[in-house]
């Protein structure tokens, strides 16, 4: 029976330590970086990889990088479309449409300012293959919110849950996303909830797109969004957002904050706010 020389071995042996090194960087590297440092990891690491994304419409890839120490994935999307009149597949149109990566951008920056920042991934801007696009953190997700309800999975916890999901829809009716779906929420090993793709959000209505959805509130998030100001949604989202977005924002924040108002009013804070 023939056998590999020593040295081979030692070579297969490293490259094989090699894979698993790598695997577990790009594994247990969320943990450890700030969102600063992610950031700065998204803007200046070498893209090795890419391939196209199996899901979305907006020519989104799955880029790899790798700054020699960290490897991992983002998503990029490069989608800027601009439209005085569109018709929508859902046989629905829009005037004055936009579909653009900026709003991504936007959104992670307005989540900054009212703290649901913790359940979006970190969004940047970066140009890949001659365009320019919002490049966002790849998340370590088991499935999304349209997969987990049609295999009619409930979560361990159904309180946690809730929660979640009611500070999802508070953000929702803030940047009003015309196009909001349950491919866009994500969902962790741990069942932590990312809301993702913000490209179609940021409309110019002053009025609430579902205020149904509007139940409870995170204690937090609704002293953030009492304390919002125009001149800082607009200095954060520059050059993202316009005058006239940034105004249909703060139209939906006074909208927002006077409708909790008035349930702590009806109901008590305790039944109201967590």
């Amino acid at each position: 029976m023939s056998r590999l020389p020593w040295t081979r071995l030692n070579f297969l042996l490293l490259v094989f330590i090699g894979l698993l090194c790598a695997w577990a960087t790009n594994a247990d590297d969320t943990p450890t970086l700030t969102k600063d440092q992610i950031k700065h990891f998204l803007v200046t690491a070498p893209v090795v990889a890419s391939h196209e994304s199996k899901k979305g419409v907006t020519n989104t890839k799955r880029l790899t990088l790798s700054d020699g120490t960290i490897t991992h994935d983002a998503s990029f999307q490069p989608v800027d479309e601009h439209k005085a009149f569109k018709q929508l597949a859902s046989g629905h149109s829009e005037v004055q449409f936009v579909d653009s990566y900026k709003y991504n951008i936007a959104a992670y920056a307005l989540a900054e300012l009212v703290g649901f920042d913790d359940m979006m991934p970190v969004y940047v801007e970066r140009k890949y293959g001659g365009q320019t696009g919002s490049l966002s953190w790849w998340l370590p997700v088991k499935m999304d919110e349209a997969d987990r309800a049609s295999k009619k999975i409930e979560p361990p916890d159904g309180e946690a849950w809730n929660r979640q999901m009611y500070k999802v829809r508070v953000f929702d009716e803030l940047v009003y996303d015309s196009d909001a779906n349950l491919t866009n929420v994500l969902i962790g090993a741990d069942w932590q909830i990312w809301r993702i793709d913000f490209t179609r959000a940021f409309r110019l209505f002053h009025n609430l797109k579902d205020p149904k959805d509007l139940v409870r509130c995170e204690r937090h998030m609704f002293e953030q969004l009492k304390a919002l100001k125009a001149e800082d949604v607009t200095e954060k989202t520059k050059p993202y957002l316009n005058k006239e977005e940034v105004k249909a924002v703060m139209a939906r924040r006074d909208l927002i904050v006077a409708f909790f108002q008035k349930q702590v009013t009806a109901k008590g804070e305790a039944e109201v706010l967590y």
